[in-house]
């Protein structure tokens, strides 16, 4: 319909305008993950990574890249952290260590922590399913990095 009418025909209380609803909605801040770190379950973390994650990622040390890289070590290493890996350029362009809170971000939604990325994941909704994948990546290291 290239003409707009001028006024509504149907006016509907409640209902959002054409104008409001045209405005993009703004993230709502994401709470720290540390008071979950506390009471997260490292078994609970491990069978969630392997429902959700196991078919593009690897776990072991050592171990070989799939879909995406091996997930020993993440937390604490560099974004980008596997050596040879072809990081999509969202991820190449993100400096710093993967800490609890960059982790917390991306986990929720990857393509919103590092527009461009190219991992498909939707991300995960639960706080504390986070906090137990997050916990459950903090128990592969030699050394792992100390909760906050």
């Amino acid at each position: 319909h290239p003409n707009k009418p001028e006024h509504e025909v149907l006016k509907i209380e409640g209902a959002a305008t054409a104008e409001a609803s045209a405005e993009p909605a703004k993230a709502e801040p994401l709470a720290p993950i540390a008071p979950l770190l506390a009471k997260a379950d490292v078994a609970t973390g491990e069978n969630l990574a392997k429902k959700l994650c196991v078919s593009c990622h690897t776990f072991t040390d050592g171990g070989k890249a799939g879909v995406g890289p091996n997930l020993y070590g993440v937390v604490g290493g560099p974004h980008g952290h596997m050596e040879g890996f072809n990081y999509s350029a969202a991820i190449k362009a993100k400096t710093g260590d993967w800490n609890y809170e960059e982790l917390n971000a991306w986990l929720t939604k990857p393509a919103a922590y590092a527009p461009g990325t190219r991992m498909t994941f939707a991300g995960i909704k639960s706080p504390e399913q986070r906090a137990d994948v997050i916990a459950y990546l903090r128990s592969l290291s030699k050394n792992p990095v100390p909760l906050p």
